[in-house]
């Protein structure tokens, strides 16, 4: 159903192998680079090697920032991303023969732009995520860990996102779930590093209430999924509590006195046929309910566990005694 995003294959490069250091010089910008043949990396190019000179032999002087901010905007739009540069500077790292840039927008995530042909970027959001999943599993696993690099051979490091906004990952999410209309208060989110027939899956955390896989559209737009409806362990959220899932179900049993007469502990979601999504709730009084919704959350039927226990398997976060020989319980509808 779901798959690692591309974006983990081009971290595990960035992270592992994919930059050097800059050559001194190229540090300094004192030595000219091959033009590449796009206008936007020729731009970049352009712009990174301009040199201001007091005298005839006088050091070339590194890009202004306005040098390098004309530099990452035509390096965005030149690899098609909707991003109004407001900062931007010039990694001392290379990628290849290409130079780096990180770049902050006005608005969503940042970028890491590289002046290749087509120019390259990748998301800071993205990117962290991927790194920090990367560490997690050579933490868990030194053994697969890459091997030293060989002595004598050129030192390569990672390159990560820097910019004090790009590294606010909340304020990007909390874009994203205005963008999604979420009817919470975002107060955690990541991006997942996978992806759902080629869109990119976010997490959002909600303050108090249950929180939101989002997945991000290629037609434009966003599918949001409550936490407490993944039922796939890999998509897990991890910024949810049960007991936040517990508050949102307790939340739409008001409008229904009977549903609303249990004081939800625990919830778990059961799943959805024709006639609805079923839910089962633990009660504060040690009883519990399976209930029945409509697409908009509206309680349809409240089932007591002790007849439910047709219904998905019956309940399993009230245990009921069996039902007495003959007795008949309620089907599913």
């Amino acid at each position: 159903m779901f798959k690692s995003s591309f974006i983990a294959a081009i971290g595990a490069a960035i992270a592992l192998t994919g930059f050097g250091a800059a050559p001194a010089a190229a540090q300094s910008e004192g030595s000219p680079r091959p033009r590449a043949a796009q206008p936007p990396a020729e731009a970049a190019a352009a712009a990174a090697g301009r040199t201001r000179r007091q005298g005839r032999n006088s050091a070339p002087a590194a890009p202004t920032p306005e040098e390098n901010l004309a530099a990452a905007q035509a390096l965005a739009t030149g690899a098609g991303l909707a991003c109004q540069a407001t900062e931007a500077t010039l990694s001392p790292l290379m990628s290849g023969e290409s130079r780096v840039y990180e770049a902050a927008c006005a608005t969503g995530p940042g970028y890491i732009l590289i002046a290749s042909t087509p120019p390259q970027g990748f998301d800071c959001v993205q990117l962290a995520a991927t790194q920090a999943r990367l560490a997690a599993a050579a933490a868990a696993n030194p053994a697969a860990a890459p091997a030293p690099a060989t002595p004598g051979a050129p030192a390569t490091t990672d390159i990560r996102c820097a910019l004090p906004q790009n590294l606010d990952v909340l304020r990007v999410m909390v874009d994203y779930a205005r963008e999604a209309n979420l009817p919470c208060v975002p107060n955690e989110g990541n991006s997942l590093s996978k992806q759902i027939d080629g869109e990119e899956l976010y997490e959002v955390g909600c303050d108090g209430v249950d929180g939101y896989l989002l997945q991000k559209l290629k037609a434009g737009g966003w599918k949001a999924t409550e936490c407490s409806r993944i039922l796939e362990a890999a998509l897990a959220c991890q910024f949810t509590t049960p007991a936040e899932k517990a508050a949102s179900l307790k939340a739409r049993f008001a409008g229904n006195a009977e549903a609303a007469a249990c004081d939800v502990t625990q919830s778990r979601y059961m799943g959805t046929n024709a006639n609805g999504s079923f839910y089962e709730a633990k009660c504060a009084a040690d009883n519990g309910i399976i209930v029945r919704m409509d697409s908009a959350y509206a309680v349809q039927r409240v089932y007591p566990c002790e007849v439910a226990q047709r219904i998905g398997g019956g309940c399993t976060l009230t245990i009921v005694p069996p039902l007495p020989e003959g007795t008949v319980s309620a089907p599913a509808q």
